[in-house]
């Protein structure tokens, strides 16, 4: 039996939520001025929107039906409020929201989610704070999802949200991309959150699927856009590495959705033109020679592509790169992706004395894929128990299901 009418309205509406929203809610911000008060507009809009579509259709131009919908609603809304507000103060307000219906099709003028990004991570912010409002506002992810990323209490993570907002509304923080002279200064916490948008979407942090594929898209496109705006080579660095690791996107899982490690990947389906795109990017953002951690992954990313298998990667120039990264950025994470790069070179044993390192120092010991690459060196070197207790470990701290199964997969084959 075919779905109804409604149900298949219902079903559209659903699908331009997913597409639309966050676009949506850049603008309402943009013209709403409100973080607060877009918000509610924006679920006024869908509301308003399961009401109507169904009994008139889906219009051609929903993201300008829904801007606009949204736009109207916060008016009504303030005009309701008129009774516990001066007339004056209502009629102002609602004169201060811009009606520019015709440029609500978003292709000709500067891009709502670009403003919005900068907005999120003004210095003003703390870069907490920056990071947590543009998950929550560009990338619509739900408190809970955010706070486990941040391995912090939900209700912390919700009142670091609520100050941040409150920080840019007093602070009359300004809801635009800077000028060309505050934009260098600006950029590494613009880079920082975009890389966090596609991190969401490449490999995501909870939920049924691996990636969200309408992340990782959206902050490569918003990672072409600044390379537009500001072609430094950081900029083109970001876009190089997003590209480079979206083109394994396809190859990443099963067609039933199960983890497919990258040296058992079919690179056969790896695309082709996001590959070409990432190596002309790292090439032209090496050359310039200011290039920073972000140039340097995506080098990495880019010898793996080169590589026609697994067993022709080069896993020497790997390391070099890797411990190009320690110098220029070190971190616990860099010392684990280099150790299972020096596991590749020199065999599981090296590896797993670094990862031991790692955690005995007491870094790394929540983080899933420090124990599950300890558990695959254990498991290589026939060390059972070992591998069994990694494992396990690296499940509990895991909420994505697809890597869940593999783990599970992973504990199955060990021999008792």
């Amino acid at each position: 039996m075919s779905p109804d009418p409604a149900e298949r309205t219902r079903a559209m509406v659903d699908a331009v939520y997913r597409a639309e929203s966050r676009r949506v809610l850049a603008t309402l911000i943009r013209l709403l001025g409100d973080f607060d008060l877009a918000e509610e507009a924006l679920q006024d809009a869908f509301r308003a929107a399961l009401e109507q579509w169904p009994r008139d259709g889906v219009p051609a131009n929903a993201r300008a039906w829904l801007v606009s919908a949204g736009r109207f609603k916060a008016i009504d809304g303030i005009r309701r409020r008129a009774r516990l507000a001066a007339l004056d103060d209502v009629a102002e307000q609602v004169e201060a929201i811009p009606d520019d219906t015709p440029a609500w099709d978003g292709d000709a003028v500067e891009d709502d989610r670009l403003r919005l990004i900068f907005t999120c991570s003004h210095p003003a912010l703390s870069p907490d704070a920056q990071v947590a409002l543009t998950l929550r506002e560009v990338c619509g992810l739900t408190t809970e999802q955010i706070a486990h990323a941040f391995l912090t209490p939900a209700p912390t993570l919700a009142q670091r949200i609520v100050r941040a907002k409150a920080k840019i509304r007093d602070a009359r923080i300004p809801y635009e991309v800077p000028a060309r002279a505050e934009l260098a200064e600006r950029l590494d916490s613009v880079l920082r959150v975009i890389y966090l948008v596609f991190n969401e979407g490449y490999a995501a942090s909870s939920g049924t699927s691996l990636t969200r594929p309408d992340l990782s898209g959206e902050a490569i496109r918003l990672g072409r856009l600044l390379v537009e705006l500001l072609p430094e080579p950081e900029a083109l660095g970001l876009l190089a590495l997003m590209a480079l690791h979206e083109s394994r996107r396809a190859a990443r899982t099963s067609p039933s959705g199960d983890l497919i490690l990258l040296e058992d990947q079919d690179r056969s389906l790896w695309n082709r033109e996001q590959i070409a795109e990432g190596l002309a990017l790292v090439e032209r953002a090496l050359s310039s020679r200011r290039f920073g951690p972000y140039t340097l992954q995506a080098a990495i990313a880019a010898v793996h592509a080169e590589a026609p298998e697994a067993s022709a990667t080069d896993w020497p120039q790997i390391v070099g790169l890797y411990d190009v990264l320690m110098r220029v950025e070190p971190s616990p994470v860099v010392e684990l992706n280099r150790a299972v790069a020096a596991a590749m070179r020199d065999g599981p044993e090296a590896g797993l004395a670094s990862i031991d390192a790692i955690l005995a120092r007491g870094d790394l010991s929540d983080y899933r894929l420090a124990h599950a690459a300890r558990a695959d060196f254990c498991r290589r070197l026939g060390r059972s128990a070992e591998a069994r207790a990694s494992y396990e470990r690296a499940l509990v701290l895991t909420q994505q299901e697809p890597e869940r199964r593999f783990l599970e997969r992973r504990l199955a084959q060990l021999p008792d």
